[in-house]
């Protein structure tokens, strides 16, 4: 058990999150993972299930008394995202996470936590394998490839799953209750590029637009947080012309992205400009993020003259493109209050030999306006003669406000805590929509502990409320009819 851990209570989630923490689990690289589910089956001689796609389902008996209690699987997903701190030394494929306790706060060093999802693993784990928990017949179902476009929840098949209750435990803020999510789409942009040596009586510089707090795009969307992709495209549209050659920026399609850097040639007789813009730009960043991105910085430093670069007419129009692309809120929710109806993710941009490369995703609990939004990206990048596909979707999560389950869980949290819940819809998606669909008459809810700034180096977990989590999580099983 890592120290950071050791002597929290209760013992046994923190054990299984120690060891989740240990395994490589970025997604598509689950093995590990699926390995640890297998022999924890194994050793506590448990029926278990590896489906085609690589989810895992362990069932347990009912506890004596219990038997009478309806099925109820919980469920979480074996993935995490992975992202490092700039400089920070971490290979995801090998290394364990390093855990870090700021008295209730649980961190990583340098890297994203995992606990979205691996505090829901450690739970299931730990409720699994206490042969003195009360509860009805329990399945515990984990999934793959969460994160990059449902994947597990969409080849979890029917025949498999007993229970028709499904409480996912995938929710980042206590005491809130969902019982809906949007649906999603991403948008693919290619662009073919013409190389060519650089003119002379130029100057190469790279464009490094950092600082800023990214985060989950489905949970931070609204936060007004800075997009590093943006910042520099809007830096380099005050230039008359550049040509560009290297450009990334960006991590996940699901999150905000933080850091982002451009390099590219301008004529030596424009590099007045080109600081004069650096000013001009960076203090108009500073008022509008003052609040929601105070350490956004760019940088501007002259490097070594490339070999070629990207034609000027087209490293422009490409520039353009991003810079006009739609990214963040694009409606609010007419029937739930507070809650984001439509957004996009700008998420990724690179150019190797092939050209440039784009990814953005996009997110509504109405299915035709994702599909628009997602459109309305692709268009502009059309219009330059792009290519444009669009890829995974999913569903959204259509609230029931008629659900047992739901109901029954509020209750119980009222009769736990002495608190009233919040029974709302959420913007991020979950795997519950898609399960229902595979699973006929599921009845589901999603709820967890508080969690902030997943997805980004910066997330952190309540250790007070993972322990809620899991006494309120029995205290439910308890209970539940």
């Amino acid at each position: 058990m890592q120290e950071a851990v050791r002597g929290l209570e209760p013992r046994s989630l923190w054990r299984f999150f120690s060891d989740i923490s240990s395994i490589p689990r970025e997604s598509g690289n689950e093995a590990g993972m699926q390995a640890y589910l297998i022999a924890f089956a194994n050793e506590h001689n448990l029926e278990y299930v590896k489906d085609e796609t690589g989810n895992i389902i362990i069932r347990k008996s009912a506890a004596p008394g219990f038997e009478s209690k309806p099925s109820v699987a919980l469920q979480g997903h074996m993935d995490m995202v992975c992202v490092k701190d700039e400089g920070i030394v971490h290979d995801f494929t090998t290394d364990p996470l390093t855990l870090v306790r700021d008295g209730d706060i649980l961190k990583a060093q340098g890297t994203t936590l995992g606990a979205d999802n691996g505090i829901a693993v450690a739970l299931i784990l730990s409720l699994l394998g206490d042969k003195d928990a009360l509860h009805g017949p329990l399945e515990g179902i984990f999934t793959v490839e969460e994160e990059t476009g449902l994947t597990g929840a969409f080849g979890l098949e029917e025949r498999h799953i007993k229970s028709r209750l499904l409480i996912n435990l995938d929710s980042e803020e206590e005491g809130i209750f969902y019982i809906g999510c949007a649906g999603g789409i991403e948008t693919r942009v290619t662009k073919a590029v013409n190389w060519k040596a650089p003119k002379q009586n130029t100057k190469a510089f790279l464009l490094t637009a950092g600082g800023m707090q990214g985060g989950h795009s489905g949970g931070e969307i609204h936060k007004q947080r800075a997009n590093a992709i943006k910042v520099a495209s809007r830096l380099l549209t005050h230039l008359s012309s550049f040509a560009l050659f290297s450009a990334e920026g960006g991590t996940k399609r699901n999150v905000i992205p933080s850091l982002a850097k451009f390099g590219f040639v301008i004529d030596a007789k424009d590099e007045a400009l080109l600081y004069s813009a650096l000013k001009e730009v960076q203090a108009q960043l500073h008022g509008e993020y003052e609040v929601s991105d105070p350490n956004l910085q760019i940088t501007i430093t002259e490097v070594a003259m490339p070999t070629t670069v990207v034609d000027e007419r087209e490293s422009n129009t490409f520039i353009t493109a991003l810079y006009s692309a739609p990214h963040g809120v694009d409606a609010m929710s007419m029937s739930i209050p507070g809650i984001v109806e439509t957004s996009t993710n700008l998420a990724i941009i690179s150019l190797d030999e092939n050209g440039f490369k784009v990814i953005a995703s996009h997110r509504s609990s109405i299915l035709s306006s994702r599909d628009d939004v997602a459109k309305r990206f692709g268009a502009i990048f059309s219009l330059i003669g792009a290519d444009v596909a669009f890829e995974g979707a999913y569903p959204s999560w259509k609230p029931n406000p008629h659900s047992k389950l739901t109901s029954f869980c509020a209750k119980a949290y009222k009769e736990y805590t002495k608190k009233e819940p919040t029974v709302t819809a959420i913007h991020a998606g979950l795997e519950c929509g898609i399960i229902n669909s595979r699973v006929p008459g599921m009845d589901s809810v999603s709820f967890g502990p508080t969690m902030w700034d997943v997805h980004s180096t910066k997330e952190r977990l309540s250790i007070s409320s993972a322990a809620w989590l899991e006494g309120f999580t029995r205290h439910l099983l308890q209970i539940i009819e």
